[in-house]
């Protein structure tokens, strides 16, 4: 069969890609690391046009590659091996449905993120899922990557605000799991099987999404502490006397702030006060008659009153509350700008955050002096982006890239976390996770990617992990 000629045949020249010009901006990943040419890249417009993709791929022995938005950090959804066939979901676009009284919407695997949060403000909705890369990443790469934010902690993570979803299976057939329900305990959670899943068991078409009223008050504040221990102790304090208000708490150290100070020039420090430590908190609420600033100040009362902080900046306009949420979702730009990097998205139980930290520069340390580390990350959550830079008036980290990341890894894994928190495995962490995963939990996972492919031909150069 010619495989090039059939996927033309079905999908259209808009559908099948093939040029170069025209497959580059799908080949290689956000952080250009990984990606080589695929065969073509495949943009289908419905379920059906998927299912029969992957059938002439699986007939064809060719690799399939579901790719969203792009925005991924792990290298996942890009091909390494030329025999591949990307699936873009981005023409799968469409909002369609959404039901004001049961708060769901039914969405296919192409919508942008930011998209569906404009169509949901005008009908004072809202989905809880918030990230930089919103104005590009889209629900099925969510799901596939089973996305995080700043928000997990109170409304978790996408599995969580995913109640059913259409799938295509790597032989082609179509599960159509579109159930808006909340609970339901028919039998297996299959959803959650694809959540997280990184295209390895199918590719999610559409879903059903939980939904929630839109937050009509908020009250957004940015504190500056003195210590690692007082960070701690005021996000403790902050989530015993908030409650179910807060919805964020972000912290990051005085090293990353700086340096994305340096290198976005229009980017403000509203401190006076300069901290080894910040922490960006916000309230939020959908009763319109709440007043969240009182209680945003009674809440940081005694975080002062102890010592835990040292200076504070309140939100007092939307622009305000803006300028703040931009230093936070600005803070990865400014490493990227600082040239060479390594990035890496774990997470510990925060109490254990001294004992990690401290030991993690230790280790940093002694593999390569002179490396510079920059933290920050979602305190509620204990989700910490731990980047590097090579030391100063080097270009890169002289060969010690590999042993320095699994140094963080393993000492994550060895402070009860894990080497994976939000972005998942993809290409980047394939080897760490044979290595870190104990061997039941590995094989557990093998025998089920089996099951649903045996082939391997659904993102095969990740099927062991």
């Amino acid at each position: 069969m010619d495989i090039q000629k059939d996927l033309a045949t079905l999908l259209g020249s808009a559908g099948w890609l093939t040029a170069p010009r025209d497959t580059a901006p799908y080949t290689r990943d956000w952080l250009n690391r990984y990606g080589v040419p695929p065969i073509g890249v495949a943009r289908p417009t419905n379920t059906q046009q998927v299912a029969q993709v992957v059938r002439l791929c699986q007939q064809a022995g060719v690799a399939v590659v579901p790719q969203g938005g792009g925005t991924g950090l792990v290298g996942a959804s890009v091909a390494t091996v030329s025999n591949t066939v990307i699936v873009s979901l981005a023409r799968m676009n469409k909002i369609e449905m959404i039901d004001e009284q049961e708060h769901t919407a039914v969405v296919e695997a192409g919508v942008v993120l930011a998209n569906l949060h404009t169509t949901l403000d005008a009908r004072d909705l809202s989905f809880p899922m918030h990230l930089g890369s919103e104005g590009t990443a889209q629900i099925g790469g969510l799901i596939a990557t089973n996305a995080g934010g700043s928000h997990a902690f109170r409304f978790g993570m996408m599995s969580d605000l995913v109640l059913g979803m259409e799938v295509v299976l790597p032989n082609g057939d179509i599960w159509t799991g579109m159930r808006r329900l909340i609970k339901d305990n028919s039998g297996l959670q299959l959803r959650k099987l694809f959540c997280g899943a990184e295209g390895r068991l199918g590719i999610v078409t559409r879903a059903a999404l939980r939904l929630y009223p839109a937050q009509r008050e908020r009250a957004t504040a940015m504190i500056a502490c003195p210590s690692l221990n007082a960070m701690l102790k005021t996000g403790q304090m902050l989530r015993r006397s908030c409650g179910e208000l807060l919805v964020a708490l972000e912290f990051f150290d005085t090293e990353i702030l700086d340096l994305a100070l340096h290198h976005i020039p229009d980017l403000t420090n509203p401190m006076d006060t300069a901290a080894p430590f910040y922490i960006l908190f916000e309230l939020a609420t959908s009763i319109d008659t709440l007043d969240l600033h009182p209680l945003l100040e009674n809440a940081m009362e005694p975080v002062f009153e102890a010592g835990w902080a040292i200076d504070a900046v309140v939100a007092q306009s939307q622009a305000q509350r803006a300028a703040l949420w931009r230093i936070r979702e600005d803070l990865p730009e400014g490493t990227l700008r600082e040239g060479r990097q390594l990035k890496h998205d774990i997470a510990v139980p925060v109490s254990a955050f001294p004992a990690f930290l401290e030991s993690s520069a230790a280790r940093i340390v002694k593999i390569l002096p002179g490396t510079r580390i920059w933290t920050f990350g979602h305190l509620a959550d204990g989700n910490i982006h731990y980047n590097l830079s090579p030391p100063l008036g080097q270009v890169d980290f002289a060969d010690t890239d590999a042993e320095l990341s699994f140094a963080i890894y393993e000492n994550a894994e060895r402070h009860g976390g894990t080497f994976a928190a939000e972005h998942g495995v993809g290409h980047s962490k394939h080897a760490v996770a044979d290595q870190l995963r104990l061997t039941t939990e590995r094989d557990l996972m093998s025998k089920i990617l089996m099951a649903a492919d045996p082939v391997q031909l659904m993102n095969p150069s990740m099927s062991g992990s």
